[in-house]
Formats: structure tokens, C-alpha cells, sequence
């Protein structure tokens, strides 16, 4: 029985109860969680933890963990949020003390009440034979192979903690990390205002950064009380504004507290010609946010890869991932090609690099979607990307890589719902990753939640982070439009798209099916020869993409895309 702010929750019979002992009536599921919390020690659990273990084996959205949160406080009556409460990192905890209370056997039933008088027969039982027993049972041989067994193992585990990771043994603490007031350096009446917004969002940003805690700064002076050392951060994040003729630029670093040493350095400029301050704000804090969540990231999941991978890690290694990762961002298949031989020739030199298999994994997933392979050449590069990823997301469940990797790997194999989880995993280490946003409005397009795409979308380009993946939300957006019936409004995030990555042919194609349905019928036969230039031998069958689980609004939807196409000059056949 654990008890709790004057509930009773009883494992045995799966019951709550409230303060005047009436059941409270909660579904399988939610029970479960309020046992989690309950047994938890106060303990913060991850949204992530959470899913897994009340939806063990189970692909589940966060709405599924945000229903039973909200019907966990209904029934605790905790409108105000102070039982169960979110914390920094995006996770939940219970904030009452728990007592627990084990279930009163015969035995302890039969035990009078305190001030009553007992039994001759209990008191008449003397003290030393029962230490008697005891020592005869400990002595027994099997006793004595169940304590040298209990000792081999202590003495393993200690042998072998050195070489696991600290968490097999220990629950270690997230880092903590301290924003400081960005310092205003703009000689600008608004430069104390958008330093203030700016230092607020990037605090709220990292906070919902899963493996870290986001503290308030130390003090600058005077002398700190034992609790303010107990709670130093271990990271700084600092900051200064500057303002120029044409822009405003955000530079920002993380500093080791201990010893001062520089992390990571990231800047980001954004122009004064945009009217929309927030706009402003928002693009700076995700330029210098995405930078430093993936260093942070880089540092709290440090690489496991060979000896030799290790010796290399700063030399073409590195390089070879950096330019597979743009040319996965700014795709043509003539880059395609070039990325995925250097990757292939370098894994050849170091066949045991997680981030090599994950970087050519990643790649060759974005050459599926843009059908670059044959059906079977497809089939055969989705196995090995499929057998590398669970490899890497073994050994490295956290790196933002390994999650992109998996979340463009589930995407391109149609698998929509499990791309969404995996996704705002991703979103869970770097809340400013664009590329997790654009993979999340896709599957809720295939899904035919446009109104939902169309927001990420959107949202992807408030952040506009990576820069070299801006021309997929773009794309995304205008995508979303046409299938939403909304041509007008399609165009311009089409034509941006385009300007930005010219060489798909697929743009050009969705640009030919807006013209089309907006009556401009010279400019819709141009785009789609120009399609047809990029892409020759498309054609009304093979424009498709790939249709598996998708839902029947969407398929509806792009069946109107095709037809308009075809009536802007794509072949039948």
C-alpha cells in the first residue's frame, strides 16, 4: 500500500482510493503511471521513460503519456499542477511524500494491541534459541552457496564497473546547465529588450533538453552558502548581442565551469529589414541554440567507435561526414553519388565507425526517398541501413546522429507513426532541429493531418536551423498547400524552395500542379519540362511516391497533384 497527500494506492487489488476511502475509478494504463510516480522516490521520470515502460514493445505518440497525465490530475484534483509536476527537462515527477505500507499478514493480525496484555505463550519465547535458529539455517549448505554466490557477484560487479557505463550500477545526475544573461553590446535603444527576450528563450529552449537541468547562474560575488556550491552548474551558456548597420548577431559560447575551458562558440545574424521582432529573436536563439544543444550532445554522448576510428575522428573521418550531411541537405544526385562513394571508401578503411555506417545510413535513405535506387538495389541498402541503425541506437540511444538517422530511415520505409516518436525524441536533445521538424510534418502529412504539417512546417522555418535544410520545409510547406487545395499560397514556398535547391525535379513538378489549378497554364507546361529535364522517363505511374501506410486523405490528395500534372504535360506513360 502506498499512501500520498491522503490517497491510498493499493498495488494488490490495482486501487486507488481517495482521502474519504472511495475507489477512484482509472483506466489500466493511467494506473500504472501513478504506480511509477509513486514508486519513483520523488524522482523526475523522462517523457521517454515513461512511454516505455507503461507501453512496453509499443510505438506511442506523447499524446498518448499527455492524456494519462491529464487524467492523473483529475483525479488527484490537482488542477493546479502541484502533485504531478513538469520539470526542466520535459519530464514529470510526484511532488507528495510517499509512505509505503506493507499489507498486514494472519501473523500480524494476530499481535495484540499496543497496551493490551500478552499471551504467556509469545512472551515465554526466549531470546537466545531464536538466535540459535538463525545461526543453524545460515550455516546450512544451501544458505551458505546462496551468500558465496551473492558474493561473487559483488565482487564482479565491482571487478567489471570500470568498463560499464555509469549508469549499470548508478543513476547518474543530469548535468547542469546555467544561461546567463545575454550582455546587451548593441548601442541600441532596443538592444536591452532583445537581450532580455533573447536570454529567455534560449533558457526555455534548453530546459526542454532531456539529459540536462537547467539551474539559475551563480552568484557573481560574495561568499556562496554550501547549497548554491551544491548547485553549480557545470556548463555555462554566455552571450552577447551586437548590432550592426544591417543586422543584429547573437555569439554565444558553453564554458566548463570548473575550468573555464571554451566548449563550443556559435554565432548567428539576422537582418534589421525584418519588420517581426520575435521573428528576430527566434532565429537567433535557434542559430546559436542548434549549435550548442549539438555540441552539448556531442559531449554528454561521447563516440564509441574503434581505436582506429578515434585516431581519425579529427581528420577525414569528420570531413567525410560533414559533406555527406550537406549533400543529404542540399541533394542532387550528382552530390548523392560523390557523398556516398567518399563515405563508402572511407568505412572501407575503418569498417568499425558508428558514425561513418550511421553518416552513409542517413544518406543512402535520402537516395531512397528521392528514388535515386532501383527497387532492388533499394531493398538491399534499407536492410543494411536497418541492421546499422539498431547497432548504433545500442550503443549510442541518445546521439542526435543516430536518432536523425533512424527518424529519416522510418520515414523513407513508410513506417510515419514511428518516425513521429523518434522524431520528438530527437526534437527532446536539440528543440531547434529543423530536420526532425520537417521528417515530423512529413509523416503527418502521409498521415493526412495537413493542419499539423502545415504548423511544423512553419515552425521549422521560424527556426530556419540548419540553414542547409531550409529548402526541404520550404518544399514541405508548399507541398502541404497543394495538397490542402490552397495553390496561391503554395507558390511562393515552392519558388523559394527551388531558388534555394534547383535540381530535384520534383519541386518543379508540385510547382507545375499549383500553376495548373491556379489557371496559369503557360507557367505550369514550364515547370514541368523543366521536371521532366531533371527527372526524364517520369511519368504519371512512377511520380508517385511511395504510398504504403499512407491514409486514404492523403492519397485522395495526391491523386488531384497527379492529375494536374498530367494535365500540364507529364506523360501517361
Amino acid at each position: 500500500m502506498l499512501r500520498f497527500a491522503g490517497f491510498e494506492l493499493d498495488q494488490q487489488r490495482a486501487e486507488l482510493r481517495g482521502p474519504d476511502g472511495a475507489p477512484i475509478k482509472l483506466r489500466p494504463k493511467t494506473f500504472e503511471m501513478l504506480r511509477l510516480f509513486a514508486a519513483s522516490g520523488g524522482r523526475v521520470l523522462s517523457k521517454q521513460e515513461l512511454m516505455e515502460a507503461v507501453w512496453p514493445n509499443v510505438h506511442v505518440g506523447e499524446d498518448s503519456l499527455f492524456q494519462c497525465i491529464r487524467e492523473l490530475r483529475a483525479a488527484l484534483g490537482d488542477e493546479q499542477r502541484q502533485l504531478i509536476k513538469l520539470a526542466s527537462g520535459g519530464g514529470y515527477s510526484l511532488t507528495a511524500e510517499v509512505v509505503t505500507e506493507p499489507e498486514l499478514s494472519h501473523a500480524h493480525a494476530a499481535v495484540p494491541a499496543a497496551g493490551a496484555a500478552a499471551p504467556a505463550e509469545v512472551v515465554a519465547i526466549p531470546a537466545p534459541a531464536t538466535a540459535q535458529r538463525s545461526v543453524f539455517h545460515l550455516r546450512s549448505p544451501a544458505v551458505l552457496g546462496a551468500v558465496t554466490a551473492f558474493c561473487v557477484i559483488i565482487i564482479g560487479l565491482a571487478v567489471a564497473a570500470p568498463v560499464l557505463k555509469p549508469d549499470f550500477l548508478f543513476k547518474r545526475t543530469p548535468p547542469r546547465i546555467a544561461v546567463t544573461a545575454i550582455v546587451d553590446e548593441s548601442n541600441d535603444p532596443r538592444g536591452s529588450a532583445m537581450a532580455a527576450e533573447v536570454t529567455g528563450r534560449l533558457t526555455d529552449g534548453f530546459a526542454k533538453i532531456q539529459n540536462i537541468s537547467v539551474v539559475a547562474p551563480r552568484a557573481s560575488a560574495g561568499v556562496e552558502s554550501a547549497s548554491a556550491v551544491a548547485a553549480s552548474p557545470d556548463y555555462e551558456i554566455r552571450g552577447e548581442l551586437q548590432h550592426g548597420d544591417q543586422s543584429w548577431t547573437l555569439r554565444a559560447r558553453i564554458i566548463k565551469t570548473g575550468s573555464g575551458e571554451v566548449q563550443a562558440v556559435a554565432a548567428a545574424s539576422v537582418g534589421t529589414a525584418e519588420a517581426d521582432a520575435q521573428l528576430q529573436q527566434s532565429r537567433l536563439v535557434a542559430g546559436v541554440g542548434h549549435v550548442l544543444a549539438r555540441r552539448l550532445n556531442e559531449l554528454l554522448e561521447p563516440s564509441v567507435a574503434s581505436s582506429a576510428s578515434r585516431k581519425s575522428s579529427a581528420g577525414g573521418d569528420k570531413v567525410a561526414v560533414e559533406q555527406s550531411l550537406a549533400s543529404i541537405n542540399q541533394t542532387t544526385r550528382e552530390r548523392f553519388g560523390m557523398a556516398q562513394s567518399m563515405l563508402q571508401k572511407a568505412l572501407g578503411e575503418d569498417p568499425d565507425n558508428v558514425d561513418l555506417a550511421v553518416a552513409l545510413a542517413s544518406l543512402q535513405m535520402r537516395g531512397i526517398q528521392m528514388v535515386w535506387f532501383s527497387p532492388e538495389e533499394a531493398v538491399a541498402v534499407e536492410a543494411k541501413a536497418n541492421a546499422t541503425l539498431e547497432q548504433a541506437l545500442r550503443a549510442k540511444p541518445n546521439s542526435i546522429p543516430v536518432l536523425e538517422a533512424t527518424c529519416r530511415f522510418l520515414s523513407a520505409t513508410n513506417h510515419f507513426v514511428e518516425s513521429l516518436v523518434t522524431c520528438a525524441k530527437t526534437l527532446g536533445f536539440d528543440p531547434w532541429n529543423g530536420s526532425a521538424l520537417y521528417l515530423i510534418g512529413l509523416g503527418q502529412v502521409y498521415l493526412g493531418r495537413f493542419d499539423d504539417a502545415l504548423a511544423t512546417f512553419q515552425q521549422a522555418d521560424r527556426y530556419d536551423t540548419p540553414p542547409a535544410s531550409r529548402w526541404t520545409w520550404l518544399l514541405g510547406a508548399g507541398m502541404t498547400y497543394v495538397l490542402m487545395g490552397r495553390y496561391e499560397e503554395a507558390l511562393p514556398w515552392l519558388q523559394r524552395s527551388i531558388a534555394i535547391t534547383p535540381a530535384t525535379g520534383r519541386s518543379h513538378l508540385l510547382l507545375g500542379a499549383a500553376y495548373q489549378r491556379s489557371g496559369r497554364f503557360d507557367e505550369a507546361k514550364a515547370a514541368v519540362a523543366e521536371g521532366l529535364r531533371l527527372r526524364p522517363g517520369t511519368n504519371r505511374r512512377s511520380v508517385w511516391p511511395p504510398m504504403k501506410n499512407a491514409s486514404p486523405i492523403c492519397i485522395a490528395a495526391w491523386e488531384r497533384i497527379v492529375q494536374a500534372e498530367v494535365d500540364a504535360g507529364l506523360p501517361e506513360q
